[in-house]
């Protein structure tokens, strides 16, 4: 199965967009510097008070259906 590397660095002040409705979803890089647009909702276990940051692995079916989604340590 596909799989992509991301690291993430969004502040919860960025990601407050999302709560106040204005935002659905979050526009990414891979670390192969390909896109990735991601519905905000898969995000939010990993919110913590001063937002999101990490490297994630994305694991994806062929067809782009979004399979997993989880931090690397």
């Amino acid at each position: 199965m596909p799989s992509l590397v991301l690291d993430i660095a969004l502040p919860a002040e960025r990601f407050r967009a999302v709560y106040q409705g204005r935002a659905n979803r979050v526009l990414l890089f891979s670390r192969d510097g390909r896109k990735v647009s991601l519905p905000a909702h898969h995000l939010r276990p990993f919110l913590r008070e001063a937002g999101i940051y990490g490297a994630f692995a994305l694991e994806f079916s062929d067809a782009g259906e979004l399979l997993s989604l989880r931090p690397l340590q």
